[in-house]
């Protein structure tokens, strides 16, 4: 039967139905009944299954439903331990367990990395993908019994696409300990700044960014996640970083290049009409030219390359840290030509990136001329 969508004039149809029996049925057996036995021993294991979940139901049903409400996920939590046999036992203690399961969140550990430009001036930061998120690096929580590296590789490749793996070295990272909950992040240096990026789950990330390292905050309240640079842009949980990059930067400048004009911040991937996130930054407003018209919400966009664009990326659900790690494989390399072609000389980009591509033209004579020589 199709699903009921309730429209009020011209406006977009009312999400107002909550998720049927049936679809709380399949997503309980889908996530909780099918967890191994010894997962099912703890309420946190539990409840990480139940979170799972939740972001299917927000990023697979609600797409197929228009009418189907959001939910937090106390409230989604709240209907599966009603409609779930193995579950309602425990109705009761609902509160008591969630409050324990979102205090053990904040002691799981978390990894990613700080991924650096080739003049070790600008950082890439990813955004959040509702309303008023701040930027952050590309982290995640370990999955169970998963190694620091292995994890910070795969929540890099997830909220960005970039695989960090070639250039990870394990001596290189910072990491600091907030409250119970540790922070280990892999400093990845050299990263050419036409790289393309795009996230690789659903609903997560609604843009990617050069930031200029000097622009971060370094000094605030310390007992405040969310700080605000210079700027004015918001960051979340990168203030404990900043002043420990400066240093580790400082120690490598000496064998990398600095330019003499300091390069800006610029949008590399920003996704369309993401009503969570309406409205833009100072980073969007001083670099919008920048970004290419966008295709569909959480379809990549890329917004400048000098290496062949590739194919939008499949867009995987989000992963939930009782999960097994899951790393997208890496691309086998390629038998290079026993004969090199010619290279034409590199173009010199004196614009922001994307105003030079949408100005591009063959140079058809240059071309024939390079042929014969």
């Amino acid at each position: 039967m199709a699903a009921m969508i309730v429209r009020t004039g011209s406006g977009p149809p009312q999400r107002t139905l909550l998720p049927s029996q049936e679809l709380l049925d399949d997503l309980c057996s889908r996530f909780v009944l099918n967890m191994p036995k010894q997962e099912l021993q703890a309420f946190e294991r539990i409840l990480f299954s139940v979170e799972q979940a939740h972001w299917f139901y927000e990023d697979n049903a609600m797409e197929q439903n228009m009418s189907l409400k959001s939910l937090t996920l106390r409230e989604f939590t709240s209907l599966m331990f009603q409609s779930c046999v193995a579950l309602r036992p425990y109705i009761t203690q609902i509160d008591d367990i969630y409050k324990d399961f979102t205090t053990y969140k904040t002691r799981v550990p978390v990894m990613g990395a700080i991924i650096l430009d080739e003049t070790l001036e600008r950082c890439l930061l990813v955004k959040g993908w509702k309303a008023g998120s701040s930027w952050s690096f590309p982290r995640g929580k370990k999955n169970k019994d998963e190694e620091d590296s292995v994890c910070a590789e795969r929540e890099v490749q997830e909220e960005t696409g970039y695989n960090i793996h070639p250039k990870l070295r394990l001596e290189d990272h910072l990491e600091v300990v907030i409250g119970q909950q540790r922070m280990r992040l892999y400093i990845i240096p050299s990263v050419k700044d036409d790289t393309m990026f795009a996230p690789q789950t659903k609903k997560e990330v609604s843009e990617i960014a050069w930031h200029r390292v000097d622009e971060l905050p370094v000094s605030s309240n310390e007992s405040v996640v969310h700080h605000r640079g210079p700027t004015g842009l918001k960051y979340y949980m990168v203030f404990p970083f900043a002043t420990p990059l400066n240093k580790w930067i400082d120690k490598k400048r000496s064998i990398h290049a600095k330019r003499a004009s300091p390069l800006p911040g610029v949008t590399v991937w920003k996704v369309k009409n993401n009503l969570s996130s309406a409205g833009s930054g100072p980073l969007a407003q001083n670099y919008g030219n920048a970004v290419i018209p966008s295709v569909p919400p959480a379809v990549a966009t890329p917004v400048l390359s000098s290496e062949k664009i590739r194919s939008s990326p499949k867009v995987s659900p989000r992963v939930s840290p009782m999960s097994s790690p899951r790393i997208i494989p890496r691309a086998a390399p390629q038998t290079p030509p026993k004969t090199p072609p010619k290279r034409l000389p590199k173009a010199v980009l004196k614009e922001p990136p994307g105003c030079a591509f949408r100005n591009f033209r063959f140079d058809f004579a240059r071309i024939l001329e390079q042929l014969d020589g």
